[in-house]
Parts: structure tokens; C-alpha cells; sequence
């Protein structure tokens, strides 16, 4: 399994519930998807840090967002 890509795919998660978050409470309706991306993206970030403890940081993650993307789109 490649941990980095799991990682890279939990931390787009997270950041995609933001705004998802936010559209909600303006149209004054339950944060449903927003709920499912935060738990899918912590879900992802945790068990990403479990299986390669050490290796993930705030310094790191834009190593990591471009090794993902050179490995798997270009």
C-alpha cells in the first residue's frame, strides 16, 4: 500500500470540507458531507501515520503532495 497516496488523499479530504462546512451553515442546513469528508480524511491522515510513524510532518507535506503527483500523474 502506499501510505504517501493515502495520506495526500486524507489531508484533500479535509480540505474539502471546509468549504463544504461552511456552505452548509450558510444555507442553514446539517454539514452532512462535511462531516463525511473530515471523518474520511482523519480516517485516512490517522491510519497513514500508524502504518509509517515518523515520517509525515508540517515540513514534509509538500515533498509529499509532489512525490504523489509526479508518481501518479505525470
Amino acid at each position: 500500500m502506499d501510505y504517501d497516496l493515502i495520506f495526500v488523499v486524507g489531508v484533500l479530504c479535509c480540505a474539502f470540507a471546509i468549504p463544504a462546512l461552511i456552505a452548509a451553515f450558510s444555507d442553514r442546513r446539517f454539514p452532512r458531507v462535511a462531516v463525511a469528508f473530515g471523518v474520511l480524511g482523519g480516517v485516512s491522515i490517522a491510519y497513514a501515520l500508524q502504518e509509517n510513524p515518523g515520517v509525515y510532518g508540517i515540513s514534509t507535506i509538500d515533498e509529499i503532495f509532489v512525490d504523489v503527483i509526479g508518481r501518479y500523474l505525470l
